[in-house]
């Protein structure tokens, strides 16, 4: 099915923070804020959970917020985004050990709540495995919220460039600059992964509230195609032009470039 896209584009002006602590502060904040609202309705939340670096510190403070501050998470169910193919949930490269290492370990999330593709099924096999995660989150009526950071190439999720906006969760082909930046990860490009298991776009498109957390100077260039480029599927990330209900946040770095253009 394809997907409509608006004539009339607002792009909101991105939240800026003055660092990368800040700015993960505030996202861990708005996710709390959330969990929070759902508990004094006796609801439950969907959260779609990224990895890698950017969204580390935004964890911190939920693990902090549980721990000094009462933050409970017995009402959430997490969705991960991806996670590399084939790969073994305990093996420590693998996004389901990230996970654990970095939140679920150290909060009181119930395990049965918690959602990462797994990437044990054989290639005939996928397709079906991705239908389902597809179904789950139906299941409980779409995400309440999706976590994003953005790859330098305008991914979201491993959504990489060439991505249809109409996708859902597949198995997809890296592209030379994801398996690049995942080389201090793996330590070498031959024990990178070429293929990962990815939410779809439109699977993202769907969640109620969108943040989008980027940190640091390396994202600057793409986040200014992202925001004020032309929307296409060679900037994945682009699409995002065209909701309402995304919120950008950005350390200065990430924004240097776009506060440039601002001011010319």
């Amino acid at each position: 099915m394809p997907i409509k896209i608006s004539k009339h584009i607002q792009t909101k002006a991105p939240s800026l923070f003055p660092d990368a602590d800040q700015a993960s502060v505030y996202t861990a904040q708005q996710i709390a804020e959330l969990i929070h609202q759902k508990q004094r309705e006796g609801n439950q939340v969907t959260l779609g959970l990224a990895t890698g670096n950017t969204p580390k510190k935004v964890y911190q403070e939920l693990i902090r917020l549980h721990k000094n501050e009462g933050l409970s998470f017995q009402n959430v169910i997490t969705f991960n985004l991806d996670e590399y193919y084939p790969i073994g949930p305990d093996n420590d490269q693998s996004y389901t050990y990230f996970m654990r290492h970095n939140l679920f370990d150290h909060i009181d999330i119930q395990q049965e709540n918690i959602y990462i593709p797994q990437t044990n099924s054989t290639p005939q096999e996928v397709a079906k495995y991705c239908q389902a995660y597809e179904d789950k989150i139906a299941e409980y009526g779409g995400l309440d919220l999706q976590l994003l950071g953005i790859g330098r190439n305008g991914h979201i999720g491993f959504n990489e460039p060439g991505s249809s906006f109409a996708s859902t969760t597949r198995l997809v082909n890296l592209h030379p600059l994801t398996r690049e930046d995942a080389i201090a990860q793996f330590g070498t490009i031959d024990k990178v992964p070429h293929q990962a298991i990815s939410i779809g776009i439109h699977t993202i498109m769907q969640a109620k509230r969108i943040l989008l957390l980027a940190l640091g100077e390396r994202k600057s260039e793409i986040m200014n195609k992202a925001l004020s480029g032309e929307i296409s599927v060679d900037i994945p990330a682009s699409i995002l032009q065209t909701m309402s209900q995304v919120e950008y946040i950005l350390d200065q770095e990430a924004a240097v470039l776009i506060q440039e253009e601002d001011r010319v």
